[in-house]
């Protein structure tokens, strides 16, 4: 895939998230991507779901200080290159990953993944949580990386158009984010825009869009290959580019499971 690793990386991304017994989203999916792309996957665990293709029925929330403590085993062992986090769920998750990111992870670029609901439209992050999760995990992002409807609810701004996308995106940026992947899948037209805007201005990745019902677990395919690229020593632009055309084709690639929204073919050919 991609860039040459560079010199001293290892490619070990520290997945933190929910497990989806389903394997299309969330800890599995992670697994499946910085597997697929050459790193080296640890992982934290913080809720355990009783999820289908057709949505979350049950959610099972893992102790934040147990959370914490897998986090910390695995990085004071194995060490890692890069931090993913997904699902976080409660206020008491989000502070024990603060803590984390402010800590023991501190000098590793982390690439947040800001879940809030859920496609079937399961709450994934305790509406408490939210103020906490822009004060404390917003700041710490190296990469953000929301869906429209995540960027108006850490925002508060309709994100409608691509320029109320990027007002959001630098609204992001002020709050702390390093850069921001402000994903288009959710607007309207044949084609996908996403939106990466840093200090240094923007980039524009454009694909038409796939019809297809195999999506589950897209955002957090993208985001752990774009933290497989920073832990392989890639600069941003180029783990974002190449994240977002590994995700496409794994969009192509779905093997066609389940009846609802089926998993990525996260293993597809050349790879």
């Amino acid at each position: 895939m991609g860039p040459k690793k560079a010199k001293n990386a290892k490619g070990r991304v520290l997945a933190i998230g929910g497990s989806d017994p389903g394997a299309g989203a969330g800890i599995q999916a992670d697994l499946k991507t910085i597997s697929a792309l050459g790193g080296y996957a640890l992982t934290a665990l913080t809720a355990v779901t009783v999820q289908d293709t057709k949505g979350v029925r049950q959610i099972f929330q893992v102790p934040a200080k147990v959370v914490e403590a897998q986090a910390k085993a695995v990085l004071a062992d194995l060490g890692a290159d890069a931090v993913k986090t997904g699902m976080l769920g409660t206020a008491e998750t989000v502070r024990a990953v603060a803590s984390l990111l402010a800590g023991p992870a501190k000098r590793l670029p982390a690439v947040i993944d800001p879940v809030l609901v859920s496609t079937s439209g399961a709450v994934l992050l305790e509406p408490g949580a939210l103020k906490l999760f822009r004060s404390r995990i917003v700041p710490r992002a190296t990469l953000i990386t929301p869906n429209i409807p995540e960027a108006e609810a850490l925002t508060g701004l309709a994100c409608a158009t691509l320029d109320d996308r990027r007002r959001a995106a630098e609204a992001l940026l002020a709050m702390g984010a390093g850069a921001v992947l402000l994903k288009g899948g959710h607007a309207r037209g044949s084609t996908v825009i996403d939106l990466l805007v840093t200090p240094d201005g923007e980039t524009l990745f454009e694909g038409p869009r796939l019809k297809t019902r195999h999506t589950h677990g897209t955002g957090c395919t993208l985001a752990s290959a774009i933290a497989t690229g920073l832990a392989l020593g890639w600069p941003l632009i180029e783990a974002v580019g190449e994240g977002w055309a590994y995700t496409a084709e794994a969009i192509r690639h779905a093997p066609g499971l389940g009846k609802g929204h089926g998993p990525l073919g996260h293993f597809w050919s050349g790879r």
